[in-house]
């Protein structure tokens, strides 16, 4: 009888020009230390070239299986495609332009196991542009529903999901107005119905964000997003006194220009480097400490 995976890996690629970011992308997951794992990789109608790239990851690796589309259908349906055939008890995001680190499913897929009443778990992120990490996201451990305020909480190619989750219909709303948001509005759904996930307060990723990631939306985005946003803060239970004020955050952020969002992001999560290297060398003296003790059970 064949033996189903653990994990099922995710992934939709449209025409990503960057050659070296998607083999980077793909090989952080064929690295992972932890190998039970099937890797879908959607290909949402992208040009030749690129789909004859895929196919070569297919060819070098068994745990590779890439689904070709002959048109681009977006996100939502491309993931809801890869959910259909998915195998693995757990499902884990995954961007074709991020990194996940070496211990990433191994850390999250033992998060879960251990912690039955969790539905999907994330984690924190370390920042990086083409010159390399220049940050660090800190997520909420245990998000509750003002957490969806500002934005999703939940770095969405982090996010590991039960299966059962999506069994029960919860699946990605491929409709016009969730693009841009497919996994905010899925969160929030998800959270609505009693669903409820974690972040683990580890690195275990590494997310590209850059100066071109806060070019302006276009201005149907924008409204979509907040049409989403006072639909679910209303059934949150969030949206008075001042959620309403967040449902319009789309709309404001249109008058800042993009270079000054850029650097206020930058000054913002600079700050969590420094945090990082305090707490990193405070662990450090600890555990040098504790190696000069011994303990007598």
């Amino acid at each position: 009888m064949d033996k189903r995976p653990a994990i099922s890996v995710i992934m939709s690629v449209y025409n990503q020009k960057d050659k070296k970011r998607l083999e980077e992308a793909v090989h952080s997951i064929l690295r992972q230390s932890f190998t039970d794992f099937e890797f879908i990789i959607y290909n949402d109608g992208s040009e030749k070239e690129l789909a004859e790239g895929l196919r070569k990851f297919e060819q070098t690796d068994k745990r590779v299986r890439v689904i070709n589309s002959a048109r681009n259908h977006g996100l939502a349906y491309s993931l809801n495609t890869c959910i259909d055939v998915a195998e693995g008890r757990y499902l884990a995001r995954m961007d074709d332009d991020d990194i996940s680190a070496d211990s990433r499913l191994q850390v999250q897929y033992e998060f879960m196991e251990s912690h039955p009443e969790v539905a999907y778990v994330g984690c924190n992120a370390k920042l990086m542009d083409g010159s390399g990490v220049w940050g660090c996201r800190r997520m909420p451990e245990k998000p509750d529903r003002k957490s969806f305020l500002k934005c999703s909480p939940f770095i969405h190619p982090t996010v590991m999901i039960r299966r059962e989750v999506f069994q029960d219909g919860n699946t990605y709303r491929d409709s016009k107005e969730n693009w841009r948001c497919e996994d905010y509005e899925l969160f929030m759904r998800l959270h609505k119905l009693g669903y409820r996930g974690e972040n683990i307060q580890e690195d275990l990723f590494y997310y590209r964000e850059d100066r071109d990631s806060y070019a302006k939306r276009k201005f149907r985005y924008r409204m979509d997003e907040m049409r989403i946003r006072h639909r679910n803060f209303k059934e949150l239970g969030i949206l008075y006194p001042f959620g309403w004020l967040y449902v319009i955050r789309p709309l404001l952020a249109a008058a800042v220009p993009d270079g000054l969002i850029w650097r206020a992001r930058k000054l913002y999560h600079r700050q969590d480097i420094g945090h990082e290297k305090w707490d990193w060398r405070k662990k450090k003296a600890v555990s040098e400490n504790l190696e000069g003790t011994s303990t007598v059970v």
